[in-house]
Order: C-alpha cells, then sequence, then structure tokens
C-alpha cells in the first residue's frame, strides 16, 4: 500500500515527528485520514517496540497540543502487519475548523490542511473563513437551563469500565463552558434532566392504532440508551424457517446494525434542537429518526463511504470511553453491509434509518405471519444432524483461523467463515462458555487465545 490523500506513513514516533501537525491536517480535510506509525513511506512494515507507550504517549501530544479540542475525532489502537506491531491513528474531520496547534494560533503557523499525500500550511485567509463558518449552535456552547447538576451515573460507568473520574472530569470531558457553566452536554449526561426517547410501538402499518408508549429518559443519556438497546433487543425476537436440511434462526432486524443504528441516532442527534431521537415499531418495519441534518462539508456520497464527522464529539468522545462506540466511522459500513443505501433517508431537519422486518408480526396477539412460519416439531430430528455438522465446521474453521491469526475480529472472522456476525458472535460465545478460547486483553487490541483445541 502506498500513501493517498487519507492514508499517512511514519516509521517510527521520535521526538522531532510533529505528529500534531499530521493530525491536524486530517482534522481540517472534509474526509480525516489514517496515519500508521511503524510503517516506512515506501508501504514496507518495520513495527515498533512498545505499543502501550507509544499510544500513550500520542494520545498525550494530541489532547495538550491541539486546539480546539480533538477529543472524540480520533482514535488510536495497534494492529498486527506482517506479524509486527504497528499503531493506527484514526482522524475523523472535526466540525469545528480551523483545528490548529495551540502554540502557535490560527496561523499559518499553526493550521495545516492535507493536500493529496502532503501537508502544507493552510493560508490565513482560508484560516478566517473556516472560522467564520465555526458552528455556532455546538451544545457545548449552550449554557445549560440548569447548574445544580449531579453525574453520579456517569461515574458509576465509568468505574464499571476501570476508568475514575478525576475531580477535573467536567472540565476534562468538556461539560462547562469558558466560564465553567455546565453546557448542554452535562445537560443530557447529568442524574436528572427532562431529556426522553421515546419507543412507540404500532398494532398498524400507519401511525393510527398506538399500543405502546415507552419513555426512557430523565436520566443520563447513557443510561436512557441502555435501556434504548434492552428494549429493542426484547422487540427484536427471532424466527425460525425450518427446511428439509437445516434450521435457519433470523431475528427480526440485524443486530449488528440495528445497535449501530440506536446508537448513531443518539450520538449523532442534533439536540440543539431540543428534540431527541425516536423509535418506532411497526409490524413490518422499525424507523429510527433523529433530529439534524448531514454537515455541511459531507454530502451523501462520502457519508456512504463512512466518512466520520461527528456531530457531537463530546459524546463521541464519553461513548468511546465507555465502549459503547466501537471505534469512528465504523457504524454506517455496518448498518449498509446488512441493509444498504435505501434504508436511509434524509429531510432539511431530520434523518431516518427504515429496517424492514425480517417477518411481519401480529402485534395484536404476538404471533408471526408470513413464509418464516415455523413446524419445527415435525422436522427437528431430520435437522439435527446436520446443524451438528454444520456447527463443527464452522467451530473447525474458527480455530484454524485464529491459530493462524489471533489477532483477528469477529467481522474479519465472519468474511472467512462465510457466515453472518451474529453467528460468529453465537459461535464464539460457545466457545468460550466451553473453555475452548479465551480473550487476552481487551476488544481493540487484544488477541484470542486457545486453551483447549480438543473438541469433540
Amino acid at each position: 500500500m502506498s500513501e493517498t490523500n487519507r492514508i499517512e506513513y511514519k516509521r517510527e514516533l521520535t521526538p522531532d515527528l510533529d505528529i500534531e501537525k499530521e493530525v491536524i491536517a486530517f482534522l481540517n480535510y472534509k474526509e480525516g485520514g489514517y496515519i500508521y506509525i511503524g510503517i516506512d513511506d515506501d508501504g514496507s512494515v518495520v513495527g515498533i517496540d512498545d505499543a502501550d507507550e507509544c499510544m500513550l504517549i500520542l494520545k498525550d501530544r494530541i489532547k495538550n497540543n491541539i486546539s480546539p479540542s480533538a477529543m472524540g475525532l480520533f482514535d488510536i489502537a495497534s494492529e498486527s502487519h506482517e506479524g509486527r506491531t504497528v499503531i493506527k491513528i484514526t482522524v475523523a474531520s472535526g466540525i469545528d475548523k480551523p483545528y490548529f496547534k495551540s502554540k502557535y494560533g490560527m496561523t499559518p503557523r499553526g493550521a495545516f490542511v492535507r493536500v493529496g499525500t502532503s501537508v502544507e500550511s493552510m493560508p490565513q485567509s482560508q484560516i478566517d473563513r473556516l472560522f467564520a463558518m465555526r458552528t455556532r449552535n455546538s451544545i457545548s456552547k449552550i449554557v445549560s437551563n440548569r447548574q445544580d447538576l449531579s453525574f453520579e451515573q456517569l461515574r458509576i460507568y465509568y468505574d464499571e469500565r476501570g476508568k475514575r473520574l478525576n475531580d477535573n472530569f467536567k472540565r476534562s470531558l468538556e461539560l462547562v463552558t469558558k466560564d465553567g457553566e455546565y453546557n448542554y452536554v452535562a445537560y443530557l449526561l447529568a442524574d436528572e434532566n427532562n431529556n426522553s426517547i421515546k419507543v412507540a410501538k404500532y398494532s398498524s402499518l400507519d401511525r393510527c392504532d398506538l399500543i405502546e408508549n415507552n419513555e426512557y429518559g430523565y436520566c443520563s443519556l447513557i443510561k436512557a440508551t441502555k435501556s434504548v438497546l434492552t428494549k429493542l433487543e426484547i422487540e427484536n425476537k427471532t424466527a425460525a424457517k425450518i427446511t428439509p436440511m437445516e434450521r435457519i434462526e433470523t431475528p427480526l432486524w440485524n443486530r449488528v446494525a440495528l445497535r449501530e443504528a440506536v446508537i448513531n441516532a443518539i450520538v449523532h442527534n442534533d439536540y440543539s434542537f431540543e428534540v431527541p431521537p425516536k423509535f418506532e415499531i411497526f409490524p413490518d418495519r422499525l424507523e429510527i429518526t433523529s433530529a439534524g441534518r448531514l454537515p455541511e462539508s459531507l454530502s451523501r456520497e462520502e457519508f456512504f463511504t463512512g466518512i466520520s464527522i461527528p456531530r457531537n464529539k463530546e459524546l463521541m468522545r464519553i461513548y468511546r470511553d465507555l465502549d459503547i462506540v466501537e471505534s469512528l466511522g465504523s457504524g454506517i459500513p455496518r448498518i449498509l453491509r446488512a441493509y444498504g443505501e435505501d434504508c436511509f433517508h434524509f429531510t432539511d431537519n431530520f434523518i431516518r434509518i427504515t429496517f424492514p422486518a425480517s417477518v411481519q408480526i401480529d402485534h395484536t396477539s404476538g404471533s408471526k405471519s408470513g413464509p418464516e412460519e415455523t413446524t419445527e416439531k415435525t422436522t427437528e430430528k431430520t435437522t439435527e444432524k446436520t446443524t451438528e455438522k454444520t456447527t463443527e465446521k464452522t467451530t473447525e474453521k474458527i480455530l484454524t483461523t485464529i491459530t493462524t491469526n489471533p489477532y483477528i475480529t469477529q467481522s474479519e472472522l465472519a468474511k472467512v467463515c462465510g457466515i453472518t456476525e451474529d453467528g460468529i458472535y453465537w459461535n464464539i460465545k460457545k466457545l468460550k462458555e466451553s473453555g475452548i478460547i479465551r480473550r487476552i486483553g481487551p476488544n481493540k487490541g487484544g488477541h484470542w487465545e486457545i486453551v483447549n483445541n480438543d473438541v469433540k
């Protein structure tokens, strides 16, 4: 691979390497980009010795030397290439352009932009133009109408991830304005607020026959998010179709795409409208509606390629801290993989995602209708042996692949094995419960280890 307008290689991280300059250039570029440490300019992999120390240094320099804050706009992870460890920095295009070195301010010495495969100083005229266009309705700049806020729920969620909030967390998480007042980000994450997310359920294909109207909120947005995910997981029933050869289990909606769509709608909702996202369940579909349009600098074509411009970078940063968001720019491609571009509908003020149901549900009785009705009792014996052979073959493929590449991701395993990500998740879960494999390290940067390969 060679360098491109979105890919930059650096052989090693040295004190002389101006990594801030490279990151700023991608923050100011409309598509963002990727920086690899441990790969030479010609694309040859040389690797690095201490990945953990390298990542800590990179995070500290990017966090402290760039203005406006880039927190929530970059991701740092280690990867294995040709048997060597390299560092990958994912940088999203920022919405608060121009970004610059704090030391030099908004001047050509401090602001940079990506031009082809190189980095160039930004002309002062462009700096002035971008600053004039900078978004003024950012929720970090809106003062909360309540200043008596508490954050015990947020502390608990950070504690659960082994990340304690220090006394300065309100500023480090950008919950206060320059004047020290709580902003709207703080309001959304506080233990008590008036924000509520609705999950509605209808028995008709239109909005005439409402049978459920659940509200999740008046609490930390993190807690509300988890409640919505749990509710939709309960509603995402599995339909089983039995054929002479196999049992095919299909949830109403693709589980991976569903989770990504829920998180995407909540994190990227334009809360300056004071309108929360809405989730509506119909017999034949699920509709997810969030407030706000695409950022002005992002076209639909760029949006569908996975280019990420986080609307609420403060929320994005916290959701990533809590491992609710996996990585920058990964959500939309996962949704598209399952449902394609047609599931998205854009208006001047809203974005709606529609997932068709795999079967139609009669909400008045809870029964399924359509071609997926099951005949499990009459065909169970016929399919039992075939199912066992299919599972055994998949297990063998997973173990062989992990042995060859212990750093492989579950989505990559799905491609290798030729099954869905839900299928891989189920198989991995069974292998873990059986004590055959285990995960060493975190989801990002960790690896698989085979404990017992004596599979019967």
